[in-house]
């Protein structure tokens, strides 16, 4: 399959958070929801996790019009103990319910030193970092999990069981001026690649490494649509496998939601998704004040980003730093999307009447 050559567009982020609240609130989503949902988005195509993006729209929105996904959802946090608290999402946005979490885990944390929250009958929530520095912006450590639709066989199968479900905690650091360690956050699936990025490059029409995915007969492929009839491959083996079902444990069996590969996927219209959550916070100045937690994660920022290099490696990155340079970047030049993407997403706003997406620059 050959890569299509088009057009990279740029959409400053602020048009990108109009766009998608206006394709949320042509949808049925009340406006203040709305204004999460889109912020999230946003916040993934900033950190260049495009594969969590507002080019995700067209899927949630299909599931709206499917009757599977409940634009319009008033969901409350029940106290189960002073530590911990649940949430029935009622098959609303798991955008909505994870930042319902995550505020009531950082309550309970700053009371009691720790919170943990449980969700279940919610939905794909899109970048797990989004939960993780919302913590973090508030001086907070966390844990955010979460399962999701099978795509990866456990270690030794061959058929989709365990999803590519991401792990991802964090912690406060210090956010002024380069050489600081700015927010400690991992995000990471336990597959060797997102399946994400498999549906970008089917989008795009690009190959992907074949040590991804198999096809449906077991055989490596580069081509994202038979992977996508295949399975993911997890990262190190047994041990990535191990990890995907350890989400599928605190966030589907815990909470009460579908797991053991019952979970529906965010790209299956069919009917509701399951998905469950599981989301902790923890005070890190509940054994050192707050400037010495700081500036403990800040020696071990420079450490790390100073050890000795392999050959040919330029520079030692902190884990999210990475993503922290392309926000940077991207709220200066703009968002980039290729013309498919603009227009598949300008075909959801066309069909409820709300505003296109207003290109910046063209490359």
């Amino acid at each position: 399959m050959e890569a299509m050559e088009e057009r990279t567009s740029y959409v400053k982020p602020e048009e990108a958070r109009k766009f998608a609240q206006g394709v949320l609130e042509g949808n049925g989503v009340p406006p203040g929801q709305a204004r999460v949902v889109a912020r999230c988005l946003v916040e993934a195509d900033l950190r260049g996790v495009d594969t969590h993006g507002c080019n995700r729209l067209p899927s949630y929105m299909e599931r709206i019009r499917q009757g599977v996904l409940e634009p319009d959802v008033q969901v409350q946090v029940e106290q189960i103990t002073p530590v911990v608290s649940q949430i029935d999402g009622k098959n609303g946005f798991g955008f909505l319910t994870a930042t319902l979490g995550m505020n009531s885990c950082i309550d309970m944390a700053s009371t009691f030193g720790i919170g943990m929250c449980s969700i279940k009958r919610s939905n794909h929530f899109g970048m797990s970092a989004s939960f993780v520095l919302q913590a973090a912006r508030r001086g907070m450590m966390s844990l955010v999990f979460t399962n999701s639709s099978p795509a990866l066989p456990v270690w030794g199968g061959m058929s989709k069981l365990m999803g590519v479900s991401p792990i991802a905690c964090g912690a406060p650091g210090n956010e002024q001026g380069e050489g600081s360690s700015g927010h400690f956050c991992l995000d990471m699936a336990p597959s060797v690649a997102a399946r994400g990025k498999v549906y970008k490059a089917l989008r795009r029409g690009e190959k992907i490494p074949k040590d991804w995915a198999l096809d449906k007969e077991g055989r490596q492929t580069d081509d994202p649509a038979a992977a996508l009839e295949g399975v993911m491959l997890p990262m190190g083996g047994p041990k990535g496998s191990a990890l995907a079902i350890m989400m599928d444990v605190f966030s589907g069996v815990l909470s009460g939601s579908a797991f053991a590969g019952e979970v529906t996927g965010p790209y299956d219209p069919s009917k509701p998704a399951d998905v469950g959550h599981f989301l902790l916070a923890i005070k890190p100045d509940l054994f050192m004040d707050m400037g010495e937690f700081k500036a403990r994660l800040q020696y071990l920022y420079d450490r790390v980003v100073g050890s000795d290099k392999m050959h040919g490696v330029e520079r030692i990155y902190f884990p999210g730093e990475l993503e922290q340079i392309c926000a940077k970047k991207r709220e200066a030049t703009g968002i980039p999307w290729v013309q498919a993407e603009i227009d598949a997403m300008n075909a959801e706003a066309d069909r409820v009447g709300a505003p296109r997406i207003v290109v910046q620059v063209d490359e």
